[in-house]
């Protein structure tokens, strides 16, 4: 077994706090790699809290994990002592189901395995994550990560990279497409970055003037205050596309309204209370509302080689794992720019 540090919840009101575990012994099959990197999504926070249903306790967060390979199992062939590797939102799949041979292993038909908060195929054994010195996983769910790349900025595309590029590239958002990105956090700033990159062009809505300089130097061309009513008015009709990256509950109608005949608005922000939309909305215009969940393998290493040919990086502030509960708090009131990455040297 692997002797492993960590920073783990207890319960879903207990803070985060020093925790040490053992991570199986690897198989034939699997990657051992020492983490360098842990990105905070918000996730992590709902998962910590039992906001989305009851979590496994203890608890150790985190999916967005960056490090070095330092051992591998004698059937891995993909991966060697010394290579830089990542680990995104999951960790196994049946691997026999129609989506998992269709590289969409996040809708596995049987078991999913999360990186933490979730149990092995067994369903028994409780998967821990990121907030961790080392972790062992299957070589199939490894992804590789170009050398010379700023590591910890690498880290959040684990989770909110995959997250925005997968509906972006679904969506074929090309140049001459205007795209509306609704909220401008760990999500929403790698939206605007990664739409941009596609050629285009880019609007933020958010509630927070004080994101305008931010936003416009993220790549985005205009930027819409939501508190307003009258700020929706002239855009009706105008987008191809919005991604809406909000995770609190809120009205979807004004946006659906924005869209373009046929348009779409895809949710990547879960809020934990129902939101609001108007059948009319859909209705009028033929707009569709979806959902986006990550990336299967396949899907999220394309995104990471397409985010290194274009220089496409999360912006962060790397911190202690002795401040995440502190990034916790400033996370839920938007106070970072744009996502906390834990220096795994700290556990």
């Amino acid at each position: 077994m692997i002797k492993v540090k960590a920073y783990a919840a207890q319960s879903a009101t207990s803070p985060i706090q020093p925790y040490s575990f053992e991570r199986r012994d690897p198989k034939s099959d699997d990657v051992v790699i020492e983490i360098a990197y842990s990105g905070v999504c918000h996730s992590d926070i709902h998962t910590a809290r039992s906001e989305w249903g009851p979590s496994y306790y203890p608890c150790v967060p985190g999916h967005e994990i960056v490090g070095k390979v330092i051992a591998v199992g004698k059937k891995v062939k993909g991966f060697k002592v010394g290579d830089l590797a990542g680990v995104g939102c999951f960790v196994d799949s049946c691997g026999k189901c129609s989506n998992c041979k269709s590289h969409e292993e996040q809708f596995c038909d049987d078991h999913m395995v999360g990186t933490y908060n979730s149990t092995e195929l067994d369903g028994k054994t409780p998967t821990q994550g990121g907030y961790s010195s080392h972790i062992v996983v299957k070589d199939k769910y490894v992804l590789k990560i170009k050398k010379g790349q700023p590591l910890d900025r690498v880290a959040p595309l684990l989770c909110a990279g995959i997250t925005t590029y997968s509906p972006l590239k679904r969506q074929g958002v090309k140049k001459g497409h205007k795209v509306g990105v609704v909220g401008l956090g760990g999500l929403g700033h790698m939206a605007v970055k990664l739409a941009k990159s596609m050629g285009a062009e880019v609007t933020v809505f958010s509630t927070s003037p004080s994101k305008q300089a931010d936003a416009k130097k993220l790549g985005a061309k205009h930027f819409v205050i939501t508190s307003d009513p009258k700020n929706f008015e002239p855009l009706e009709g105008k987008f191809d596309f919005i991604i809406n990256t909000v995770s609190a509950k809120h009205d979807f109608t004004p946006y659906l309204g924005c869209l373009k005949i046929d348009g779409t608005m895809t949710l990547v922000g879960a809020a934990p209370e129902p939101s609001q939309v108007s059948a009319f909305a859909l209705i009028f215009g033929r707009k569709n509302l979806n959902g986006s969940l990550i990336g299967g393998i396949k899907e999220t290493q394309e995104m990471l080689d397409y985010c290194a040919k274009k220089k496409v990086l999360a912006d962060i502030e790397l911190i202690p794992a002795s401040q995440i509960n502190e990034a916790y708090e400033r996370t839920i009131k938007s106070q970072v720019k744009y996502r906390f990455v834990i220096d795994a040297k700290t556990f």
